[in-house]
Parts: structure tokens; sequence; C-alpha cells
């Protein structure tokens, strides 16, 4: 090529690049992550931002139990000292966990609410601690300030966001399957749920629903909306930290957008705002070979093929008791099963399942052999088996996996049990209905269809929107009015009373005016008569 034709060239490129607006480069993006299997989802967004060159700082605590902090991984980390440790973290966790999977069924409804808030509780005290450091830390705020972030990345499970962007006035973005049962998004985010056809969270309702239905469906709201203002009532911490008044609410709906992760696949039909955008299974990918062990292993199982059991990175094990009744249910099937399992060996555990600490569950479920998933009904998990079309025995412990797995029950693509109270030959029923029926397979692979049907993968879409949001300087043109009016006035019921008043002012008057003249033809044909009669006397 000439050099003319060199320079032309040149110029031409830079046109295009200054043309196209997708094209962000060295972007910086501050990051606020929660723990577990949320930041799992989160991290797998970070690693596509630094592939786009985009500068990352995570802001963690010193007693993180999942957040990668040594200096080889990509992201700069700043670690905030706070008296709790790692360990302090996870046995509540597992007190939590322990609770939900082995008391909860025992309890009344009351004692059961309480010990979940008491656990909810210590949480959320630990998660104020790391907030009470972070904002005591003026000389690290001014630093973030003068470093000019484009954006923050928060997981709002994991409070203090949304109140460290407004101390940076920087825009915001969420990342989330749901908060406090959902109440976040419709109470902070304004996101409309017509509770007629839009199920509550662990309702186990569907978007079809009777009269009776409807009724649960609407105190199941009303009940986590209280639930939500008693636990989360942090009015006067956020106005505290922001030093005007201000609500908890009110700072959370000021996010420019909310990645929620599930898809239409999941989703049933439902009203959505514009700032609120869909990213479920960004996190999934074609499979990779198996290792040789597991793939011998796995071939061994001839026609029958496998089953994949997992119940998530958070629930390793359970009671012997309990693995003794599932073990004894794997060694009844004739396919292989790989389980994902750290407790103590069940003795009644068959020569068919092979007990692993970890699994690729990824790569497991993409394998053609894969006939079965048994898992919890964690959003992860679930949306690996939907991209690459596995029907699911559940078997829910806890938080959303009840609904989770009610959403895939209703789409035909999984059945669950109760992992409390089931039987060896209920879990060997059910996956034998699932494997053998032709109805599941099929339903998951049109899910599986749908989920790989879209105009843009679900992480080029989270990438696209947290770029969108750099670029623009934030959002607020996506954002409804319905933030700046009251509750009242959201319901129009200022306008209802006031046209009531209307009616009630008519309804007066038009009262009034009949009786005025009632009574004036009254008196005028009361002499009349008189007269009448004392002339016929």
């Amino acid at each position: 090529m000439s050099p003319r034709g060199s320079v032309g060239f040149f110029l031409l490129v830079l046109l295009n690049l200054n043309l196209n607006p997708q094209c962000v480069s060295g972007g910086k993006v501050i990051v606020w992550p929660s723990e577990f299997s949320h930041w799992l989802n989160l991290k797998v967004i970070l690693n596509a931002l630094i592939a786009r060159g985009h500068n990352i700082t995570v802001v963690t605590h010193s007693a993180t139990p999942s957040v990668n902090t040594t200096p080889s991984v990509g992201y700069n980390v700043e670690i905030l000292q706070v008296p709790h440790t790692k360990q302090d973290i996870l046995e509540n966790m597992e007190r939590m966990l322990k609770y939900w999977t082995h008391d909860l069924p025992n309890d009344n409804i009351i004692k059961a609410s309480m010990k979940i808030k008491e656990m909810i509780d210590i949480g959320t005290e630990q998660n104020q601690v790391v907030c009470n450091e972070l904002f005591a830390r003026k000389d690290l705020l001014e630093k973030w300030r003068k470093e000019k972030f484009d954006v923050l990345l928060a997981d709002p499970l994991f409070m203090c966001g949304e109140l460290l962007a407004q101390k940076l006035n920087l825009p915001l973005i969420f990342s989330l399957r749901f908060s406090f049962g959902n109440t976040v998004e419709r109470l902070c985010g304004q996101l409309p749920a017509p509770p007629s056809y839009v199920p509550a969270v662990v309702s186990e309702n569907t978007d079809e629903m009777d009269f009776l239905q409807r009724l649960k469906n609407v105190l199941f709201y009303g009940t986590q909306d209280i639930l939500f203002y008693l636990v989360a009532n942090l009015d006067n911490y956020y106005s505290e930290v922001l030093g005007k008044p201000t609500t908890m609410c009110e700072t959370m709906g000021k996010a420019d957008i909310w990645l929620i992760r599930t898809y239409w696949d999941f989703e049933y039909p439902r009203p959505l705002l514009p700032n609120f955008k869909f990213v479920g299974g960004l996190h999934c990918k074609p499979a990779k070979p198996l290792s040789k062990e597991l793939e011998e292993f796995v071939q061994s199982s001839g026609d029958h093929g496998i089953v994949v059991f997992s119940l998530g990175s958070m629930i390793g094990n359970l009671t012997l008791e309990r693995a003794n009744t599932i073990a004894s249910a794997l060694g009844q099937i004739p396919q292989k099963v790989v389980w994902r399992y750290n407790g103590k060996t069940p003795e009644t555990l068959a020569p068919n399942t092979k007990l692993y600490d970890w699994i690729p569950q990824n790569d497991l479920l993409g394998h053609p052999k894969t006939k079965a998933f048994i898992t919890h009904g964690g959003t992860n998990g679930l949306y690996e088996a939907i991209y690459h079309g596995v029907p699911m025995v559940g078997l829910p412990l806890f938080a959303d996996q009840p609904d989770n797995l009610m959403h895939m029950k209703t789409k035909g693509a999984a059945v669950f049990l109760d992992v409390n109270s089931m039987q060896s030959k209920d879990l060997v029923d059910a996956l034998k209905i699932v494997i053998n029926s032709p109805s599941y397979k099929e339903s998951i692979m049109r899910l599986s269809r749908i989920h790989h049907d879209q105009p843009m993968k679900p992480l080029d879409r989270a990438v696209y929107w947290i770029e969108f949001v750099m670029r623009h300087k934030g959002a607020k043109h996506l954002r409804v009015q319905a933030h700046d009016l009251s509750w009242f006035q959201y319901h129009c019921l200022d306008v209802v009373a006031f046209l009531l008043s209307i009616v009630a002012l008519i309804t007066f008057l038009f009262i009034k005016t009949c009786r005025c003249l009632f009574r004036k033809c009254f008196r005028k044909t009361r002499p009349d008569a008189k007269a009448q009669k004392h002339k016929k006397e």
C-alpha cells in the first residue's frame, strides 16, 4: 500500500472508531460485590470488561469468603479491615442453611419468622460494619474521587454500593436475581407487578391464578413489603451517611440500570421498565472436554447415560440420614451418577455413584450422555441446565430456590421434591419420570432454543449497558417519573379523592335542589287545598 493509501486507511479507521458509539476503551469501573454465587456471577461480567480494556477496582473486606484478593486476578482490590472474620460469616450462613433445611418445617410461622430475622440481622450487622469502615476512610473516598470512575457496579444484596455511588457522584448499575423477595425492584425500582398475574416470590403461584390464589398473592405481597420495612429499616442510617433526609429505597431507586439475571425462558410474561435489562445465563458457555478419569466414568454408563447431582457452592454436605436416603435412591437407577458432595460417605452409596468435592458442572451438563440434573434450584445451575437442555429434579433448600423450580415445573422442564420429607422411592420415581418421559426433554429443549435465540448474548448485553452508562454518564432518561411521586400520587389516590369529592358535591347539590323544589311545590299546593276545603264547607 502506498504512503498516501496508508494515511487514508488510518484516517478511515479513526473515523469509524469515532462514529461507533459502542466502542469504549479504558473506562474505569468501581465494583461493590456480594458473596458466594452472587460473586461468581458478577466476576464473569468483570472478566469481560477487563478483556475490553477497562480498569476495574473491586472494594471488599478482610473477612470476604468469596472475593479473590490475590495480586494476579486482573483487577485492583481495595480491602477494608473489619473486626469479624471469614469464619464468622460462614458460621452464620451455615446456621441459616441448617435452619432452612432441617428445623424450619417443624416451627410455626411466628417462630420461624423470628429465627430467620435473627440470622438476617447478624448478616446485616456484619454488612453495616463494612459500611462504617468504608465511610470512615475519608482518604480512600477522596482518592476515588480523584480517580474519576465512570460507573459503580453493585449487587444490592450487600448494601452500601448505592451509598458509595451517591458519595462519589457516580452512575449506578445493579446486578441481581431479586432482592428481599422482589420488594427492592417493586418498591425501590418502581417495577410494575400487578398481583393479578405476577406471582409473588415463594408464593408458589404461577401467572394463571384463580380467586383464592390471587388472594394469597396479594397477602404475600403485603407480608413481604411489611417484612422488608421491618428487616431492612435503615432509613436513619442512610440519612446519616448522606447528611440529608432520605430513605434506603429512595437511594437504591437512583440506580440507572438494573441487570436482572433471568430471561423470558425463565420468567412469566410481565411488564418491564426501560432500565431493567434481562441478562440471565450470562455465565453459560459451551462444554469443554472432561478429564480422562471423569470421561471414562461417564462413558462406562453406556446407553443409560449419567445423572449430575449438585446442591451448589454453599451446600457441600447433608445430614447422614438424608445422605443415606439419597444414596439409596441413586443406587436404584440404571444411570451412573456424578455427585458433588464432601460430607461423610453415605453407608448406602452404590457402585454407580461417584462422589467429588468439586465437579465441572457446566461441562458435565453439556455432555451428550447427561440425562438429568438433580439441583437445589440456584439460578446459576438452573441456567446451565437450560443452556444445555437438561431436564431437572429439584431439591430446593432456601431463599429463591423453591420459586425458581416452580417456574421450571410450570414450564414442564422439572419436578421437585421436599428434601426434608422425601423417601428414596420419591427420588427414584422423580428421576424415572424426568428421564423416561419425552415431554420433559422436549420442554427443556424448547426453553433452550428460546435462550439461544436472542439478538445479543446475555453477557454482551450486560457489557453493552454498562458501557452505555459510561458513554452517556448515566441513563436517567430511562428512569420512570414514578420515582418522584409519592405512593398516593403513584396510585392516583389524590385524583380519585378529587373525583369522589366532585361526585359527592354534585350529589349533595342535587339532593339539596330536589328538597328545595319539593318544599316549594308542597307549600304552594297546601293553601289551595285548604281554600277548596273551606269553599266546600
